[in-house]
């Protein structure tokens, strides 16, 4: 692939946003030869600003759950937008939306709408300390909930009293969420969850339901809120919150990317019990009531509730994994592939600096498909048969290619994350 109008562009950026690119889009940290800007993208597939063509594995990081440019969904935002979109007050549809959320999230009584996951995440622990009158939180180490001063992963700019009262667990383990909850001890307002360990870098792990149970009984215990932060995850693991999957109902839910396939919207959803909570907190933004997304999402809750979307992207992440340690094997590697099959992660067993994962993706990327080396990636019901079949193909030739190449891998200077054994 040649990237001339790509180059370009990262030199006039360079020039006028701090460090060319910012935030989890930027490349800078991933293998060469990734294209940071794009110029189409249509279905399943992108195409970078120099007309390259790609078949796109991380669904713009989620939120593509229908496909780039869905006909029904983008008609719904545009006829919206003729009518009217962010206006001096909410248009019924905010009502509509708030409605089938509701009927849609089991445990789920009242829903408010904002445009960031992380505007969700905070307005669910705001209520949570609004309704037990404390200020403690338990969360996974590792888990991301968001980009906000009080989850956000990287100390510059934030003050130590953004992050103050947070108690840390490990995921899955019982033990440890149960003395994160001790050391909290009577000032608990909340314990957040992801759906599943999607933490970057590391392997991917299902909730084990023992460890969801407690996370209930525990909240119940102490008076806390029980949040389980879908913004990733949701509606590509259930068509409920993802917790359902192991029986667990939480108090609090956040939800984003893909509730509007694409179309900025966000939501926080709760049980009746903090309803009063819900009401007292401020909570605002110039755009959060603006029409047009509400409308995509009413239209995306369609989608979702009368086709087998989900059915589909499941079985193709299953053909797609079983392809991909076939064609890894074929040519001398091990793969680990875990989380579900249709947000999968990709990570190569004795690779501790990832120059075998970068490598690869590095050539996939060469042949057309858009993988991620350390970043759960994503299916969308957009794709077919036919892309998987693109996808295992572009595989086992940057199979092919990495086992030529081996030999001679350098250290990986561009990895920024843990080493590994």
């Amino acid at each position: 692939m040649t990237y001339p109008m790509e180059k370009g562009l990262r030199e006039r950026a360079a020039r006028v946003i701090p460090g060319g690119m910012y935030g989890h889009q930027a490349v800078g940290a991933l293998p060469e030869g990734y294209p940071q800007f794009f110029a189409r993208a249509e279905g399943a597939w992108l195409w970078d600003a120099d007309g390259n063509l790609l078949l796109d594995l991380m669904c713009a990081y989620g939120p593509q759950l229908f496909g780039y440019g869905n006909a029904k969904i983008d008609r719904a935002y545009v006829d919206q937008m003729a009518t009217g979109d962010a206006m001096t007050g909410p248009s019924p549809l905010m009502v509509d939306l708030a409605e089938k959320m509701v009927s849609t999230i089991r445990h789920a009584d009242w829903a408010m709408f904002c445009k960031n996951g992380s505007d969700a995440t905070t307005m669910a622990l705001m209520t949570a300390r609004a309704h037990t009158g404390k200020n403690g939180v338990v969360r996974a180490r590792g888990a991301y909930h968001g980009s906000q001063p009080w989850a956000n992963p990287r100390p510059r700019g934030i003050a130590p009293g953004d992050k103050a009262e947070q108690h840390f667990c490990d995921y899955n383990d019982v033990a440890s969420l149960e003395a994160a909850v001790a050391t909290a001890g009577k000032n608990l307002a909340a314990i957040f969850a992801a759906p599943y360990r999607h933490d970057v870098f590391v392997d991917q792990t299902q909730p084990d339901a023992a460890y969801a149970r407690r996370a209930r009984e525990l909240a119940d215990e102490t008076g806390a809120l029980l949040i389980v932060d879908d913004v990733r995850a949701g509606f590509r693991m259930a068509r409920d919150c993802s917790w359902s999957l192991v029986g667990v109902q939480p108090d609090l839910s956040c939800w984003g990317k893909a509730i509007a396939n694409g179309h900025p919207i966000s939501a926080l959803v709760g049980a009746d019990k903090a309803r009063g909570a819900a009401e007292t907190i401020y909570a605002t933004g110039s755009f959060w009531f603006a029409a047009a997304a509400m409308a995509a999402s009413l239209a995306t809750l369609e989608q979702i509730h009368s086709t087998d979307y989900l059915e589909r992207i499941i079985l193709m992440g299953e053909r797609l994994r079983s392809g991909f340690d076939k064609h890894a094997r074929r040519h001398g590697f091990t793969l680990r592939q875990t989380g579900p099959a249709q947000m999968p992660l990709i990570l190569f067993e004795n690779d501790a600096d990832m120059r075998l994962g970068y490598h690869w993706c590095s050539r996939m990327v060469a042949h057309g498909v858009y993988v991620h080396p350390w970043h759960n990636m994503f299916l969308s019901a957009a794709m077919t048969d036919e892309n998987i079949d693109f996808a295992l193909a572009a595989a086992e030739e940057s199979f092919r290619e990495l086992e030529q190449a081996a030999p001679t891998l350098g250290p990986n200077t561009r990895y920024p994350g843990p080493k590994r054994g």
